[in-house]
């Protein structure tokens, strides 16, 4: 059967690996974005304002969807202000589509901070122990992630579709111009450091560096959004997806220094943020581009040091169980290190990076 998806946030790293992936699969993909960056070839591109529920109305006007992902946020500076501004961005879609999605699917990615807090009040109070599993269920802290599920569940009742919550760990992909995007920021990083002759230099924590973590390849969220929204099993349920191996870092750092001809620097005796270290990053990048003639010369569109530094700066363990995934059926594992490599390998076919 062919579906006809909806993906609200079709250009980001998290849509448009789900957008190459169901036009493979021969979907019908509209892609709803702002438009500031293209979506990926084949998508239908369509233009809206999600926190303006007359724009997002306008755009989705008699749009014939089965299939909608959710995969975009916008951050504001309280999560009080989040909680508004993402909750009505998820309920403008759903009432934009209203009855039309009435025996359909709605998919929404949220993140672990639905178990560790919003960036305001992170880990701040009782994190539940590792690994993380669906059951330990929400915080009692204000948090945009409950907000979005609560309004996805009240306007499935309302319209009669079934709903999957997917909760992805720090995503690894392709995307350009992401603001929380860690492969394309340590590709940039490594890239710097090995054009300017810095030594590289873990930005994180004693906790990261030393203990065990994961994370979730964006071509592994797509393939578990459109399982979920096509079986049975994954209808009606919240499910955490990572890749299903763990790394600790000093050793992960050893193999992308060695993929860019580089030496991992010892690790320092304290935290060294990349938003520290990166504040002339701009004009030496600049320079890399023009002599390597890459696409992109501005490297506000490559790298967020703040949220590379706010994962690689946790101070607790991060792990992630996917148990109840594997029970339903989904079965599909992605090798972390060959992630990384498969990510900067495209880097360097598309000139984002030097070959």
């Amino acid at each position: 059967m062919q579906h006809n998806a909806l993906i609200v946030g079709a250009s980001g790293v998290i849509g448009s690996a789900l957008a190459e992936r169901l036009l493979n699969g021969q979907w019908r993909v509209y892609g709803l974005s702002r438009g500031r960056t293209p979506v990926p070839a084949g998508c239908e591109s369509m233009v809206a304002d999600l926190a303006d529920a007359e724009s997002v109305a306008s755009a989705l006007k008699n749009l014939k969807v089965d299939r909608v992902f959710f995969t975009a946020w916008a951050r504001q500076d309280t999560e009080r202000e989040n909680i508004r501004v993402n909750g009505a961005m998820a309920s403008n879609v759903l009432d934009a589509l209203g009855g039309s999605l009435e025996n359909g699917h709605v998919a929404l990615v949220t993140g672990l901070k639905h178990y560790l807090g919003p960036f305001e009040s992170y880990a701040t109070g009782a994190v539940p122990a590792t690994p993380f599993r669906e059951e330990q269920g929400r915080l009692p802290v204000d948090n945009f992630y409950y907000e979005q599920e609560d309004r996805l569940f009240a306007a499935a009742k309302r319209h009669g579709f079934t709903w999957s919550v997917h909760r992805p760990h720090t995503i690894v992909g392709y995307a350009i111009g992401n603001a929380m995007n860690m492969g394309v920021t340590l590709a940039a990083y490594a890239t710097l450091c090995k054009h300017t002759g810095r030594p590289f230099i873990f930005p994180g924590s004693a906790t990261q560096w030393h203990g065990m973590t994961d994370v979730t390849d964006a071509r592994l969220l797509a393939s578990h959004l459109e399982w979920a929204a096509t079986h049975g099993q994954g209808q009606n349920q919240d499910f955490n997806v990572v890749n299903g191996d763990v790394f600790r870092w000093q050793w992960m750092w050893s193999q992308i220094a060695d993929y860019f001809g580089l030496d991992a620097a010892p690790f320092p005796d304290q935290m060294s943020p990349l938003g520290d270290r990166m504040q002339d990053a701009a004009p030496l990048w600049s320079d890399i581009a023009g002599h390597f003639g890459l696409r992109e010369a501005n490297i506000d569109k490559l790298a967020s040091w703040w949220h590379t530094d706010a994962d690689l700066g946790r101070p607790m363990e991060i792990l992630t169980d996917m148990g109840k995934s594997r029970k339903a059926g989904f079965l599909e594992y992605q090798n972390t290190r060959d992630g990384f490599i498969d990510l900067f390998d495209r880097l360097k076919a598309e000139r984002i990076i030097p070959a």
